[in-house]
């Protein structure tokens, strides 16, 4: 079955909603590399939140979501497309030894430096137009809270996550209350109504059970959780699996470390390799290849050079 997202809007009441499992994307993410079971749940938890997130952009480009950890996790990174195209990677300190029951602070915020960051970088930019990057502390004990916290301080959405994931899927539930229009979401709605709907729709969303979210499809969990409100679905997206790394970006970074550096790096071994942290892509230049890349105001390796692996 393809991994799914599912949006719904809940009538009579100022919510939307979206449910989405992911199980063959988390599948390539995860061989890659060989996480210690805490960290395969907070980098799962992401990856769910960041397709619930990424489905309401309105925007052609992608949110990368970012936690820059103090403790054995240094890093955890997810990058989603308007087109719920997913890559996810961690990246832990030398030596570090993780219980399974490590909790979010144990592992990046043991010293309370730890930060959550999240970029939107459209992909068609305009001259002088910058990516949107909002850092905030970590503030709350699950990645669902530190979310939740973000949305509410930076985009005024009251906006709840329930999260869950292991080996084998990542799923996620998000509900958000709709900004009023005019000042109610409708004209027979008063402002304590739509507080008392929202409030009504979270309480449903608190019955959902960590081994209940891990367990069940995304139809069945609908129609258990909302099976007295009137829903409207919508057709479900499939988030999948892309990394965009390329030969010509590793390039450019090699680039951006400098001649000097570089020509340094090649004077200790024949050739540079360089593996993408993302999907495990191998990339080679030798000295040919790494003088090519400080040619005066050329863009780019050769051809020959970009047939390399």
């Amino acid at each position: 079955m393809k991994d799914t997202l599912q949006k719904f809007l809940v009538d009579n009441a100022p919510v939307r909603g979206e449910l989405v499992e992911i199980s063959d994307t988390w599948r390539q993410v995860q061989a890659r590399r060989d996480y210690p079971v805490a960290v395969r749940t907070l980098l799962g938890e992401m990856l769910a939140a960041s397709a619930l997130l990424s489905a309401n952009l309105k925007f052609n480009g992608m949110i990368v979501m970012q936690i820059h950890g103090d403790g054995p996790v240094k890093l955890l990174v997810v990058e989603c497309d308007s087109e719920l195209q997913l890559r996810a990677t961690a990246k832990l300190a030398d030596d570090a030894e993780i219980a399974d029951d490590a909790t979010l602070t144990d592992l990046v915020n043991a010293n309370g430096n730890g930060r959550f960051v999240i970029t939107l970088d459209p992909k068609d930019k305009l001259p002088g137009q910058q990516a949107y990057q909002g850092v905030v502390p970590l503030d709350g004990e699950s990645v669902a809270t530190v979310i939740e916290n973000y949305m509410l301080r930076s985009e005024q959405l009251d906006t709840k996550l329930w999260l869950a994931a292991d080996e084998k899927v990542s799923r996620g539930l998000l509900l958000q209350k709709l900004p009023s229009i005019g000042g109610n979401a409708a004209p027979t709605v008063k402002p304590e109504g739509e507080l008392e709907d929202w409030n009504h729709m979270v309480m449903l969303g608190d019955t959902l059970k960590r081994e209940e979210l891990l367990s069940t499809d995304i139809a069945t969990l609908m129609h258990r959780l909302f099976w007295e409100q009137t829903i409207r679905v919508f057709d479900p997206v499939h988030p999948q699996f892309h990394c965009s790394c390329s030969r010509e970006k590793v390039g450019n970074m090699l680039k951006m470390l400098g001649q000097e550096e570089v020509a340094e790096a090649l004077s200790q071994m024949e050739k540079l390799a360089i593996d993408c942290d993302f999907c495990g892509q191998h990339y080679e230049f030798d000295a040919v290849d790494c003088a090519q890349l400080f040619v005066a105001d050329v863009g780019g390796a050769s051809e020959a050079s970009d047939a390399r692996h």
